[in-house]
């Protein structure tokens, strides 16, 4: 990891949890990056080089959390991605999150410090979580 601010893509249609993530990720000293739909979040990995992304499961369709971590590998993404979920122990059901390829899930509403101690550890950053 480079002296820079680590690079966090945040995808979910819901401004709630965009504005959440930002102030999360921000105050930690990440470089928060967000985008409302799976379309505008490809666009945003292809402008911005993102470390770690962290993407929404259900947004403006129930798939396009997959469809988007399936274009991502096309595109030849290998960043970490974290998928966001509402839908509980019910994921392992509806989502093959093994096959994607996914370095997690965290559960809605999200925990900020589980947030930040998997992310830390995701990116190599040796800095504590309080």
């Amino acid at each position: 990891m480079s002296a820079e601010k680590p690079r966090i893509l945040c995808v979910d249609d819901d401004p709630d949890i965009l504005a959440y993530l930002e102030m999360v990720l921000e105050a930690e000293g990440f470089e928060f990056l967000g985008a409302a739909s799976a379309e505008e979040g490809l666009r945003a990995f292809k402008e911005t080089a993102p470390d770690l992304i962290i993407l929404d499961l259900m947004m403006e369709e129930v798939d396009a959390g997959t469809r988007f971590v399936k274009d991502l590998k096309l595109l030849g993404g290998e960043v970490p991605i974290f998928m966001l979920s509402s839908v509980g122990d019910n994921l392992s059901m509806t989502t093959d999150t093994g096959h994607l390829g996914l370095a997690g899930v965290f559960q809605k509403p999200v925990d900020r410090a589980q947030l930040l101690a998997v992310l830390r550890m995701s990116l190599d950053e040796p800095r504590a979580v309080e």
